[in-house]
């Protein structure tokens, strides 16, 4: 297995006069009256390695033999639509957010691959979700873990790993879809298509945002497949990440806006875990997990770990997000903008195809997330939490700063029928 992401940058000089060359220029950070640390260069964080694995910033294993030949016109699509239980959402006391994991069969009878799919939320509950594929090598435990909760589900804040599962099994199950408000049907580009093994199940990690309800909800998911035989190219998806440290707005007081005591009630709603996650981030990305610099801005920059294709781009923040950019060679003469969306709603995301764009192992991929504090106090379902320092969580209230890559290992065909 290749990590198509590797790591993030390390190189603190080629930070100092990033956008000097002409290229893009990276939100800065603005400080708040109050703000803590002050904004510095990342620096080497190459020894967090269990949040970047745990956070999904590697590839997924390419399937073989496709080629970029085009498929028949006759190659028959199947479409598989599948229900998972009626489940109602619960949150630990304290806490608005249930994350949650169904196991559903989508009863693949021959090695497939994924060309569109359509997540059918069952309710406004319904925050984001990310569907994972169990291959046939992991059934038996995905089935066992499902049974122990009389076929229920599990908990699964983070990830739809598997309970108890290892970093390696978490690996081992890719993403095939991941959808969010306004995201709509998902289809792939031309040419293209995500493994499906015959006898693969399906994990749905369903986030409720329990603000907006706590009422049962059953959800759908679609799946359209053709045969492995069809002549496509498997596309890998990883993550990139960075940490978002947001004051209370100007207009906003409480005990929640120091930082230490916002990271306290992040304890409180989701464990050690989510204090973990949020203080790794800001390590792997060069920041002071203790003092991190603090604004409406959060930025990382990655190393491409092979060579091929970006053909498909999903940005990913919450409720207080509104600017989203992806730069590739950020602060060098190449430094190429390949997303920008200066408008970001959290109802209405989606993932962008774009035209395939050429990287290299070792080229720098930046992403860079704005946020607007004051939505806070403006969005009706924001004002139920109280003001609080934000940082990266589960949270509806907490935020994300997320960029989602799909990426080929050669050229797809555009002509395809698929």
């Amino acid at each position: 297995m290749t990590d198509l992401i590797e790591h993030a940058d390390t190189d603190s000089a080629d930070r100092a006069d990033e956008g000097a060359s002409g290229g893009p220029v990276p939100p800065k950070r603005r400080h708040l009256a109050g703000a803590m640390g002050t904004p510095r260069a990342l620096i080497v964080a190459i020894g967090v390695v269990l949040v970047a694995g745990v956070l999904g910033a590697v590839a997924l294993a390419a399937t073989s033999g496709a080629t970029k030949a085009n498929p028949s016109s006759q190659t028959p699509v199947s479409t598989v639509s599948v229900a998972s239980p009626r489940y109602a959402p619960q949150a630990a006391v304290g806490a608005t957010d249930d994350y949650h994991c169904s196991l559903v069969n989508p009863h693949i009878t021959q090695n497939s691959y994924v060309i569109s799919s359509q997540f059918n939320p069952g309710s406004a509950e319904v925050h984001h979700a990310v569907l994972a594929l169990v291959p046939p090598s992991m059934t038996a435990q995905a089935i066992a873990a499902n049974d122990a909760t009389s076929g229920k589900g599990w908990t699964c804040f983070g990830a739809p790993a598997l309970p108890g599962a290892s970093l390696a099994s978490f690996i081992s199950t890719p993403f095939l879809s991941v959808w969010a408000p306004g995201h709509g049907g998902d289809v792939l580009p031309k040419g293209t298509g995500i493994s499906l093994p015959k006898g693969s199940l399906v994990i749905e990690q369903v986030h409720y945002n329990l603000l907006v309800g706590d009422k049962p909800v059953t959800n759908g998911l679609v799946l359209n497949t053709v045969p492995m035989s069809t002549p496509l190219l498997p596309m890998q998806s990883q993550y990139l990440i960075a940490p978002p440290n947001i004051p209370c707005s100007a207009s906003a007081t409480g005990p929640l806006c120091d930082y230490q005591a916002s990271l306290n009630y992040l304890d409180q709603r989701f464990g050690s875990g989510g204090v973990v996650m949020a203080k790794g981030i800001d390590q792997v990305c060069g920041e002071s997990p203790d003092a991190p610099p603090v604004g409406d801005t959060a930025t990382c920059t990655w190393r491409v770990g092979s060579n091929g294709y970006i053909d498909r781009i999903q940005p990913h923040m919450h409720l207080l997000g509104v600017g989203f950019t992806m730069v590739l060679n950020p602060g060098t003469p190449q430094a190429k903008t390949i997303l920008n969306v200066p408008n970001y709603n959290f109802d209405y995301q989606k993932a962008y195809n774009v035209a395939p764009i050429p990287v290299s192992r070792g080229e720098k991929i930046q992403i860079n997330c704005s946020y607007d504090p004051r939505l806070a106090q403006e969005l009706p379902v924001l004002r139920k939490a109280p003001p609080h320092f934000v940082t990266f969580g589960d949270g509806s209230s907490d935020e994300m700063c997320v960029g989602v890559t799909w990426q080929t290992s050669s050229l797809p065909n555009s002509h395809d029928s698929f």
